[in-house]
């Protein structure tokens, strides 16, 4: 079972589930499989939204070995994509979240409390 708090996000392919997670490991791995210079790079790579399918590979074969799981990319190519490739990015978006925080939680941006502020008292002001 997948421990949120950890950054463990379940996968079910087929009639297997994994868990994925991205450690300092997986994500030294990342970097040096999709030529990403640092941290930032990878995240900026990341939050463009656009992936081909190697660095989908890539990145699920990072999360998955991150996971405990000993798949090389090659097995991970192979994977069935039962439910779909929904489900497939919904899980690797959730791990990149655990691992890197959602960098806008709320598209309409911050919301802020009403203001209580109340008008200074009068002070016996006469017309």
């Amino acid at each position: 079972m997948a421990n949120h708090r950890r950054g463990e996000v379940p996968l079910a392919l087929g009639e297997t589930r994994y868990t994925l997670c991205l450690t300092l490991g997986a994500l030294a791995e990342l970097e040096d499989a999709l030529g990403a210079g640092d941290l930032v790079g990878l995240a900026e790579r990341f939050a463009g939204g656009r992936l081909a399918s190697r660095d989908l590979i890539a990145l699920l074969g990072a999360a998955l070995r991150g996971g405990g799981h000993d798949l090389a990319d090659a097995a991970v190519a192979r994977l069935p994509l039962a439910g779909g490739l929904e489900a497939v990015t919904e899980a690797l978006g959730a791990v990149l979240v655990a691992a890197f925080g959602d960098p806008d939680p709320d598209p309409r941006g911050p919301r802020e409390a009403p203001s209580r502020e109340r008008s200074p008292p009068s002070r016996g002001t006469t017309r």
